[in-house]
């Protein structure tokens, strides 16, 4: 085997790797950045196959190794987050405009799919209030629940059949990075802005009104509530506000006493078992106190056969299908690692994504909307000490036994209780700090995240989530189009920094160094152009002041991790300006895939292989040397004259 043909100065100048084996680097970097089957490549076939079938089904990799002592902590988390799942479940549906009823069968076979093949131990799974406003809104634009609820449920299976679809193929083909396109900011601002509505509309509960808008923003719901003022009950009104304060008194609680976690866990079943009692005993509805209503008993019945893909209404539940993908995921998964750093661990976001997406198609069979690991829920489960996803199991059974024995008793659940339920969750999603820190530290993501809320709470959740999503992506944009480049001057004989950032460092008189610090594309190379030309006019201005003259530009390429052909070009403009005006360029540190495109374009040729160096030393100590022999002539030259 031979060795790569090397330059003088030690610049490595291999045959380009052909596009074959570029290509799979690429790949491998974009669909698995996290080598996930590094543990069993050496290992022999059938431990190879015992292990891929563990990985893409985490339930055989925990399962064989349970015993007693591990249940009894499962058993104990999978009772507290039943607890919990019970009155969300009916909240959320009567959110989402549903029979109650459905929310309880959403909390059955969802958690039991995600135990077989979700990979957090940690994460609860649930139906979230963000979501179930959200395809409401989205289905309500087509369908109204009141003139067609069989329609309307439809389209609510429909749109999780899809959302699961969606999140499944993510997940197969590794683009769970497309999640990434939803910034911290933006998922702020949207729970912010979709807490303000959310809470909002629970005003129809607090207040036991009986007729209120179908849209969801700030304006719509205030004057709906302003304009059926007459509809007020102070009934509702003080039981609501009761429950309000009993529920965040346990927030309170679980603040500053985190053991207490429990108390806001069983808060919510409390608040629905009280208001039970009181609508049986005191006759609730003579009062003016609406209840849910009948809840039949039994399990899902089967919803397969009502998906529904008419062309006059499908557009509304993939609509909704596809935008409650991104949230869910996001919070899915965001919320599973949060939980798994906490514990050192590490989770793999496309099998959650695999996991979550296979639940929801799952769900849309069984008569359940979508459902993803709500915080709340995954507190819980965490706080309760859960060991592995056996929690979840536990959680579905106690769902089980509800749905067979329980169900008619949930029946008089009052709604304002439901109302105080969902509001009193929804105060804890409108994060103030974060915002603050955001105003304090950035203000261009603090306008992201604003977009979002101010977005949400005062258009639609949509087009708010939309216009902070495009906001964030021109910022990316401008990083992009406007690279940083940066004048280097040297604090000793080889340590180099930017002379902005520290003052008063020394520069090299006939010598520019220069250092780029991303990419060149299409996008950018224009700028780079100019920007690099500006540096030497700038220098050739200040240098001039001391007749003195920019012989050399050190370029460091360090920092540029790839180059397009519209960037090469760039260079070669760039060479042409710069031997016009008697500098010669030089090049520091390409790395190996530009290197490549620049020998494949034969840049390196016209250049010369001598101007590649691999430190910036080596380029100085080489540009002096020349400088002095230039210095020495020109003098020889004055003396003979």
């Amino acid at each position: 085997m031979t060795s790569p043909k090397k330059s003088l100065h030690g610049v490595n100048y291999a045959p380009p790797r052909s596009f074959g084996t570029v290509l799979k680097a690429n790949l491998k970097e974009t669909l698995f950045p996290d080598d996930p089957f590094h543990e069993f490549k050496n290992e022999k076939l059938s431990i190879r196959i015992q292990k891929g079938i563990q990985y893409f089904v985490p339930m055989f990799q925990w399962l064989p190794k349970y015993n007693l002592g591990l249940f009894k902590f499962d058993l104990l988390a999978g009772i507290t987050i039943a607890s919990l799942a019970i009155p969300q479940g009916i909240s959320y549906a009567k959110l989402a405009n549903l029979p109650p009823i459905i929310g309880l069968y959403s909390s059955f076979v969802p958690p039991l799919i995600y135990a077989v093949f979700g990979s957090s131990k940690h994460l609860a799974v649930g139906t979230v209030a963000t979501c179930s406003l959200l395809i409401a809104e989205s289905i309500q634009e087509k369908v109204k629940p009141q003139e067609n609820m069989q329609l309307y449920l439809s389209l609510f299976y429909t749109a999780t059949f899809v959302s699961g679809l969606v999140q499944t193929a993510l997940g197969v083909l590794r683009l769970g990075f497309l999640v990434d396109f939803l910034s911290h900011s933006t998922i702020t601002g949207f729970m912010g802005g979709t807490a303000v509505i959310i809470c909002l509309q629970q005003l129809k509960g607090i207040l036991g009104l009986k007729h209120f808008t179908s849209h969801t923003d700030v304006v719509h719901v205030l004057r709906s509530v302003f304009e059926n003022r007459k509809e007020w009950t102070w009934q509702c009104a003080v039981v609501g506000v009761i429950f309000l304060v009993f529920l965040q008194l346990s927030r309170y609680v679980r603040k500053k006493k985190p053991n207490l976690f429990w108390v806001s866990a069983i808060a919510p079943i409390i608040v629905v078992i009280l208001g039970c009692l009181f609508a049986y005993l005191f006759h609730a509805e003579k009062h003016g106190i609406a209840i849910v209503g009948e809840l039949s008993k039994g399990i899902n019945p089967p919803s397969i056969h009502l998906l529904t893909f008419n062309p006059e209404y499908v557009y509304a539940a993939v609509k909704a299908g596809i935008i409650t993908t991104i949230i869910s995921l996001a919070e899915g998964i965001a919320i599973g690692r949060s939980f798994s750093i906490m514990n050192n661990e590490q989770i793999d976001g496309n099998k959650e994504m695999v996991a979550i997406g296979l639940m929801n198609i799952a769900g849309s069979f069984t008569s359940c909307y979508l459902t993803t690991g709500p915080f709340s829920k995954t507190a819980v489960n965490h706080n309760a000490g859960c060991k592995t996803q056996m929690s979840n199991v536990v959680m579905s059974l106690c769902m089980l036994l509800t749905l067979l024995f329980l169900a008619p008793l949930f029946g008089y659940t009052p709604l304002v209780a439901l109302s105080a339920i969902i509001m009193s969750a929804m105060l804890g999603l409108i994060d103030y700090e974060k915002f603050y820190h955001l105003y304090k530290t950035d203000k261009f993501d603090f306008l992201i995240c604003m977009v979002a809320f101010l977005g949400v709470a005062f258009i639609s959740m949509d087009m708010g989530l939309m216009m902070s999503v495009g906001l964030a992506l021109v910022r990316a944009l401008l990083y992009v189009a406007r690279p940083p480049t940066c004048k280097l001057g040297n604090i000793t004989e080889t340590v180099f920094r930017d002379v902005e950032q520290y003052p008063g460092v020394d520069g090299i008189q006939g010598i520019l160094i220069l250092k780029l610090g991303s990419p060149i594309y299409f996008p950018n190379s224009n700028y780079v152009r100019e920007r690099i030309l500006r540096w030497v006019r700038d220098e050739e201005s200040l240098e001039n002041s001391k007749r003195n003259e920019v012989e050399f530009l050190l370029l460091d390429f360090g920092g540029i991790t790839s180059i397009d052909i519209t960037g090469v070009e760039t260079l070669f403009e760039i060479r042409r300006c710069l031997d016009a005006k008697g500098i010669k360029m030089i090049l520091i540190n390409p790395r190996l895939g530009v290197m490549e495109k620049l020998i494949v374009t034969r840049f390196i040729d016209v250049i010369g292989k001598e101007s590649v160096f691999l430190t910036i030393e080596d380029a100085i100590e080489t540009c002096r040397f020349s400088l002095k022999c230039s210095s020495q002539s020109k003098r020889e030259d004055v003396e003979i004259a």
